[in-house]
């Protein structure tokens, strides 16, 4: 039996709440081996957004259709972006460092357009907000200014909330394009098929070639 296709339910309960302004984040490539780890922002306004049929989680749909959707979902948002961190930048911080880094400059560019109240993050982890920091002593660091909007964490956000689905695809198409324009210039990784994820003939592209500049170096490639 299919899944259920997400709604903006949660989104509706959240504006009835006084969170007028909703955004949903969503990150893809995090487990991949080369390329960018890319974060999509999907900021609706909750009370008035309407349904947008067909849209999904972006694992569930066949690449044609997340490409063909994109466009309607840019329309349909208050606003949208895709933040992007390299693989140089994932080395240099890590991963959730750099997760985070991608996800503040989705959300700065798309909350130039419209501020959210409230961020729905996909999952479990809150790799978004910045963490407390305390030095060897116990006491508090200074931090970053904290963040104009409410974020809660929610397991599955991308297969029931409609916003955090429509991050999904916007993420995935753009970082796709990113990994099959990269495949023209390093086409023995087969990064138009595999998307820079630890496929058999992508480990042996890296045994027989060596990492590129595009690799995340401090991974385990092989």
């Amino acid at each position: 039996m299919a899944a259920a296709a997400p709604t903006l339910d949660w989104e509706r309960e959240l504006a009835e709440q006084g969170y007028a302004v909703v955004a949903g984040c969503d990150e893809v490539g995090r487990g991949s081996l080369a390329g960018p780890v890319s974060v999509g922002v999907v900021i609706v306004r909750a009370a008035t957004a309407v349904e947008l049929p067909g849209v999904k989680d972006s694992k569930l749909l066949r690449p044609a259709v997340r490409e063909a959707l994109a466009p309607a979902i840019e329309e349909w948002a208050a606003a949208s972006a895709v933040g992007h961190a390299a693989a140089h930048e994932i080395d240099a911080l890590g991963l959730v460092s750099a997760l985070r880094l991608a996800g503040t400059r989705a959300l700065a560019q798309a909350s130039a357009m419209v501020m959210p109240d409230f961020v729905i993050l996909d999952g479990n982890q809150d790799w978004l907000s910045e963490p407390e920091q305390g030095d060897l002593f116990g006491a508090s660091l200074p931090t970053a200014a904290p963040a104009p909007w409410r974020l809660q964490t929610r397991i599955k956000a991308d297969m029931t909330c409609l916003s955090v689905a429509a991050a999904s695809v916007l993420a995935k198409v753009e970082r796709d394009a990113i990994m099959t324009g990269l495949a023209q210039e390093f086409p023995a990784f087969g990064w138009d098929a595999n998307m820079g994820y630890g496929t058999a003939g992508h480990r042996a592209a890296i045994a027989a070639c060596g990492p590129t500049d595009f690799h995340r170096k401090t991974w385990r490639l092989l």
